[in-house]
């Protein structure tokens, strides 16, 4: 990992999307800047030969996508993302435009894989596919008129990280370890588990705990010893709990 270049720890990730001519402009958009890591999420036509066609010779990109069935699942061993949303939203990732949202992916793939997150073309991202992300990413375009074609989109960020890289150099080495995706939706899991068990949620009005969680780690960042402190914790409760009933 620490010999692998920048762009090179940086995925592209397409969240169902409804064109197979749009994955190919995203494929072709991401070799013409230097990227070649494809993630697809439930994708409507893949593999599809307008596809093909639109990647104008970016065919080992679309080759070597990974498809997923979920889009935690195609997050799960990244340590930072930044998801594109047209709007803010409450409860959101923290906002920020293109250029420092580049910068921000490029600082955190000193830790680990990072993944840069494209909504459906006619819906964006969800809020709950935007709840999985560190960050929340615009581009600036003209308010009368923002709408920006998926493959667009896509071409604008990849010379924004390109650029990016060009002007920091190689990456330092993090010393702290982040922790990957899977590892803090292990950790609300048990979370959610606990509140259940200890009565504090309550199912049937569950307002918006776990989201106001998520948000809570995505903005500290949680390293893997944190994660293993935290779960440590709840197991610790569970045990004593259980003592006490038996």
């Amino acid at each position: 990992m620490n010999g692998a270049p920048p762009l090179g720890r940086i995925r592209v990730v397409l969240c169902q999307p409804s064109h197979p001519g749009n994955i190919g402009a995203a494929a072709r958009a991401m070799k013409t800047m230097g990227l070649g890591r494809l993630y697809l999420v439930k994708p409507k036509s893949f593999p599809d030969p307008e596809a093909q066609a639109r990647a104008s010779g970016a065919g080992d990109l679309l080759e070597g996508a990974v498809v997923c069935a979920s889009l935690a699942e195609a997050l799960a061993d990244t340590v930072f993302v930044a998801g594109m949303s047209a709007r803010r939203r409450d409860l959101s990732a923290p906002f920020c435009w293109a250029r420092e949202g580049a910068q921000r992916l490029l600082d955190n793939a000193a830790q680990g894989e990072v993944a840069l997150v494209f909504g459906n073309e006619s819906a964006g991202l969800s809020n709950e596919e935007l709840a999985l992300c560190h960050l929340a990413v615009t581009i600036l375009a003209n308010p009368d008129y923002s709408s920006l074609n998926l493959g667009a989109a896509v071409q604008i960020m990849c010379y924004e990280l390109r650029l990016a890289v060009l002007v920091a150099g190689p990456l330092a080495v993090a010393e702290a370890m982040p922790a990957p995706g899977a590892e803090v939706e292990a950790l609300l899991a048990h979370l959610e588990r606990a509140a259940l068990a200890s009565g504090f949620l309550d199912p049937s009005q569950p307002k918006r705990l776990m989201l106001r969680l998520r948000r809570l780690f995505a903005r500290s960042r949680l390293e893997r010893e944190e994660v293993s402190i935290l779960r440590g914790l709840l197991t610790s409760f569970e045990k004593q709990k259980f003592r006490r009933k038996t």
